[in-house]
């Protein structure tokens, strides 16, 4: 089932205003840089992973360089997601099956 367009731009703007509010506080308290970084970060990477999981393929049975999931895009692309909410794009080498945990 595909998603409407639209959820992808309210996962953005959700995302860029929790980003903006946490920003807007800056001045009120030293050392929040690192922290609004990291904030920001974090909600980039969580908005493109779910923008990827809708609209992209999940590579079933395959796993990226350290146990990422992998996604496919429209043009057959395979990548992942970093911590900074970046595409890194893979080639097939660092593409390898997961290792199944045993119980």
């Amino acid at each position: 089932m595909k998603a409407p367009k639209n959820l992808t731009m309210l996962m953005f703007a959700a995302s860029f205003g929790v980003v903006a509010s946490v920003t807007g506080q800056r001045a009120f308290a030293q050392g929040i840089d690192s922290t609004v970084k990291k904030i920001g970060h974090k909600t980039a990477s969580i908005a493109v992973k779910g923008t990827s999981a809708v609209t992209d393929k999940i590579y079933k049975g395959k796993e990226g360089p350290n146990g990422q999931t992998v996604y496919i895009d429209k043009k057959d692309r395979k990548f992942i997601v970093d911590e900074k909410g970046k595409k890194v794009y893979l080639k097939p080498s660092q593409i390898h099956n997961k290792v199944q945990k045993e119980k």
